[in-house]
């Protein structure tokens, strides 16, 4: 069972990656109670962007090396990435949750700048 969100953008939340309340941490709140909704628009895509630079300063040279590891996956499990990248298993949960932002963050922002606008609900 997956936690999705529906709307303007689509997708699933990354399994025990990533909260449904991620979009958060692109500068709008979601609201309650079982469903998160999000709007952005185009007054919010600077602090979209800044997020998306963010994300990537913090995967830093790890970016490149998990979009090469996740071009030509169905699935993975956390091993996978550590015998790929060479790191323990904290630090893959961390750069997952980061990854798994960015992945997000990117798809609202090409959303705004597609439609002047990005709405969807995030299921809790």
């Amino acid at each position: 069972m997956g936690r999705y969100y529906n709307g303007d953008i689509k997708g699933k939340f990354w399994f025990e990656v990533q909260s449904s309340d991620d979009a958060d941490f692109f500068g709008v709140r979601g609201t309650e109670p079982s469903i998160l909704d999000y709007y952005f628009d185009e007054d919010d895509l600077p602090k979209v962007k800044e997020g998306i630079e963010k994300c990537e300063q913090v995967l830093g040279s790890f970016k490149e090396r998990l979009d090469n590891f996740f071009e030509d996956k169905n699935g993975y499990n956390n091993e996978m990435i550590e015998d790929e990248l060479k790191i323990g298993s904290e630090k893959v949960k961390e750069l997952l949750e980061w990854y798994a932002r960015l992945n997000l963050g990117e798809k609202i922002a090409k959303c705004i700048e597609e439609n002047g606008q990005c709405a969807f609900g995030a299921e809790l």
